[in-house]
């Protein structure tokens, strides 16, 4: 006998980690390139590396996209990220403005900053406009101006009511995957090849978060001279695919 899957009856059930189907569907949501706040435009400094040559193949992509994930995004873009989702879910408005501020303040180049305030900008009304945000959420968006990607991601993660650790694993993959299709386009890459650096890539992606939720405060570090030129350069590229 096969047992009732009826809508009421599925809502109920989490999955194997404790996420129930709703919170996941709505994860989904956030995290998929259908998302329509342009973060698929950017390729912070990669494509300024594949036209300088050190970008050349899949293992350099590997290369490149791998140290960025474990020396950047680990220690400085996903503990923030981390510390934003839990101060949004316990609404502890000061901490998450001061978050949102250091964020800021962290981007070395005018492209990484117009990076993440059109995005962050984007998603907050992108968010507004699909009423997740509460009363006290909106209240603190002028404090907020301009919100960074990560700070928006938050609110709209609380909205949906997803679990704090399964968002930052989405937000992670999300970052990993744009990564991965910039290098497709330009190097190029075929898809295989792309899917096979996400394989690879993606089984980080759990150290990563280990790290982002474990660092102290004051060991948090975006330094990273290398992307911070490259991203400066391809601001005057002559030939891009992508936004600076």
């Amino acid at each position: 006998m096969r047992a009732d899957t009826g809508g009421t009856v599925l809502a109920a059930l989490p999955d194997a980690d404790g996420l129930a189907p709703l919170p996941l569907v709505r994860l989904l949501q956030l995290a998929s390139p259908a998302l329509p706040i342009g973060a698929y435009s950017y390729s912070q400094g990669l494509e300024w590396a594949v036209e300088d040559g050190s970008l050349r193949d899949a293992a350099t992509a590997q290369a490149w996209i791998g140290d960025v994930l474990e020396c950047v995004i680990a220690p400085g873009e996903a503990a923030v990220a981390w510390r934003l989702l839990v101060a949004a879910r316990r609404s502890e408005w000061t901490r998450f403005a001061n978050w949102n501020a250091w964020f800021r303040a962290s981007r070395e180049t005018a492209e990484l900053r117009a990076e993440t305030e059109q995005t962050g900008g984007s998603l907050a009304k992108l968010a507004l406009d699909l009423d997740l945000l509460d009363a006290p959420a909106r209240a603190a968006l002028p404090v907020l101006a301009p919100i960074t990607l990560p700070a928006a991601y938050s609110l709209a993660a609380r909205g949906f009511a997803v679990p704090v650790e399964a968002a930052l694993v989405a937000y992670v993959w999300t970052w990993l995957e744009n990564q991965v299709l910039a290098a497709v386009k330009l190097v190029p890459l075929g898809q295989v090849a792309g899917q096979r650096l996400l394989t690879v890539l993606g089984a980080a992606i759990p150290r990563v978060v280990a790290t982002a939720t474990t660092l102290a405060d004051d060991d948090l570090s975006t330094f990273a001279p290398g992307l911070a030129l490259a991203s400066a350069r391809h601001e005057t590229q002559y030939t891009r695919l992508f936004r600076s």
